[in-house]
């Protein structure tokens, strides 16, 4: 029997630096796409683990400060060697659309269509200062196709004790 093929993909293990449990500080602007810079800041817990040999990892986030928990599933397009991430919280139970994207030695940026209530964006999601103890999340929208971003949650990561 020959190996399994995904096994051969350096990309399979990007995503390994956030296996585990981690406390999260959130801080979201209160109004996006206004220029708006009141930011909400509250905490959470997160745990990620990794199915099918890499290929794909799941977390769940828990924010029982507000009131809500949230998925991420995070699948490797092998022919592409991109991942494509999806989201999904218990306030609407619906999927979004996915950002797609690679890591670099800077860290991680994905893209996607996807909307802010009726108005058109582009949502980037960009992983980075990434160590074995702590990593950074931010999401900005565009609303002018590419032209300009406002950042508009971030994510501190520090790995929980055991």
């Amino acid at each position: 029997m020959s190996a399994d093929p995904v096994d051969a993909l350096p990309e399979i293990h990007d995503f390994d630096f956030l296996f585990g449990r981690w406390t999260v500080i959130h801080r979201r602007l209160k109004a996006r796409g206004v220029g708006g810079q009141d930011w909400d800041t509250f905490p959470a817990t997160a745990y990620c683990e990794p199915r099918l040999g890499g290929l794909v990892n799941v977390d769940e986030i828990d924010c029982p400060a507000r009131g809500w928990t949230g998925m991420s599933l995070r699948t490797l397009d092998v022919g592409t060697r991109e991942w494509s991430v999806y989201w999904i919280n218990s306030l609407n139970g619906q999927l979004q659309p996915p950002v797609r994207g690679r890591f670099n030695a800077d860290g991680c940026a994905l893209e996607g269509p996807d909307s802010d209530g009726d108005r058109r964006i582009i949502a980037r999601y960009v992983w980075s200062d990434i160590t074995g103890d702590s990593a950074r999340w931010t999401q900005a929208f565009s609303y002018d196709d590419g032209a300009t971003w406002e950042t508009n949650w971030v994510m501190d990561f520090t790995r929980a004790a055991a």
